[in-house]
């Protein structure tokens, strides 16, 4: 009896002990702009947690900021969640500026790697430089709101207003000590080890985090949305840009080669997607337009560099307008343009330099290329445009001159028309 009575105690021992273990824990990592498809990204890690049974969702964030409306869609992900989001800036250097730091402040619990910062949350024109009325609308609507995601986490409210209107950025032991961030972890596991037991609220109610021993997995980035965040970086869709215009251009200058015309649409249909989350000047796309138009011309019409300087110029100009943001991460590198601009260049004057040899050069083939070589006469020629017969090339041609040309003389072609030729004797140079 007391042996069955032991065996009962032991199995439900065991069934408690598994009825205790924590879920697994859901990582995701953001490294570069919020935008567009980070975005989705979030969300479909968020909306996978809620879905998987997960113990909570941990993002490890490296951002130096983004787009508002991508980051408040992923605010209202965080905060309709039915799983706790922990952000987590890390690895060591990282930093949460910008919409970074509204996310931070967002999360049900903030944690930050030694050797990072926070701040920097100064709202900027997407379009450029805003007004001063525009500046102080967008600065209040940014205070606002970030004191509202403060107050609902209980942090920090007036540094959070300070990290917008001052854009004051600090380290993680100031974050620590001000009530910014909940924890400092070194690592992963040192974080799950750190917040386990920690009460969060969802939906005002509470739950205790048990990550201590939680199972991770990680969750990467699908290869859809890795190819989209890589084209909507405003250099790869500037050169993405420039070869679809170089496909379509070769595809009309060279009906039926097909593959530049492919390649040329598919670059331009992704570029002008990634012109979508981007701030596009149309002035200045416009400019780059009428720069390759120019360019075209210059093969066309030989105007001795006129028309490539002036593409030169327009395409530069556009270049320098096409992404108008006061953000570093939404601006062209000005090295790429130059490259680009001299490589445009120098490829059309090299063509149109290959086009102007080729109209100057003597026809090698076909009738034309007749005029200018020597033959001789096989009758005689007279000046009344009687025809007479001429060896050239081997053929035999009819031919009228308007000199008369007496039987064997040599004579040059200097005209065709139909199967006629014009000819004139050859003068034979005088021996010295």
């Amino acid at each position: 009896m007391k042996r069955i009575f032991f065996i009962v105690i032991a199995l439900v021992l065991t069934v408690s002990a598994f009825a205790e273990e924590s879920k697994p824990v859901l990582v995701i990592k953001v490294n570069g702009v919020i935008d567009p498809v980070t975005s989705e990204f979030i969300t479909k890690g968020i909306d996978k947690a809620n879905k998987g049974n997960f113990e909570a969702l941990v993002i490890e964030l490296d951002t130096p900021g983004g787009l508002d409306t991508s980051m408040r869609a992923i605010i209202k992900e965080i905060n309709a969640s039915m799983v706790p989001i922990i952000v987590f800036v890390a690895p060591s250097g990282a930093r949460a500026a910008s919409a970074g730091v509204f996310i931070t402040m967002a999360a049900h619990i903030a944690a930050m790697s030694p050797g990072t910062n926070i701040g920097a949350a100064h709202p900027v024109g997407i379009g450029g430089k805003m007004d001063d009325t525009a500046a102080e609308k967008a600065t209040n609507d940014a205070v606002a709101y970030i004191k509202s995601l403060a107050d609902s986490r209980g942090r920090n409210a007036k540094w959070a207003e300070n990290a917008v209107r001052k854009s004051v950025p600090i380290t993680e032991t100031e974050a620590l000590s001000q009530n910014i961030i909940d924890v400092i972890a070194g690592n992963l596991n040192d974080l799950l080890k750190k917040i386990s037991g920690k009460t969060v609220k969802l939906n005002s109610k509470p739950l205790t985090l048990n990550t201590e021993k939680a199972r991770v997995v990680h969750e990467e980035m699908s290869l859809r949305l890795s190819i989209l965040s890589v084209i909507t970086n405003p250099n790869v869709a500037y050169i993405l840009m420039l070869l679809g215009f170089y496909g379509l251009f070769f595809e009309l200058t060279s009906p039926g080669a097909i593959f530049p015309g492919v390649i040329g649409g598919i670059c331009l249909i992704l570029a002008f997607y990634a012109f979508q989350t981007l701030p596009v000047n149309y002035a200045g796309l416009l400019l780059i337009i009428i720069a390759v138009i120019l360019f075209i011309l210059e093969i066309k019409i030989v105007s001795h560099g006129v028309l490539t300087i002036g593409g030169i110029i327009a395409m530069t100009i556009g270049s320098l307008m096409l992404f108008e943001s006061s953000s570093p991460f939404k601006k062209l590198s000005i090295h790429l343009i130059i490259l680009c601009v001299l490589t445009t260049a120098v490829f059309f004057v090299v063509l149109v330099g290959l086009v102007y040899k080729a109209w100057k050069r003597k026809p090698l083939t076909g009738s034309n290329a007749l005029i200018g070589t020597s033959g001789r006469a096989q009758t005689d020629i007279l000046a009344d445009e009687t025809e007479g017969m001429v060896m050239v090339r081997g053929e035999l041609w009819k031919a009228w001159s308007e000199e008369s040309i007496g039987k064997g003389k040599e004579v040059t072609v200097v005209d065709i028309a139909g199967l006629r030729l014009k000819v004139k004797e050859k003068i034979s140079a005088p021996n010295p």
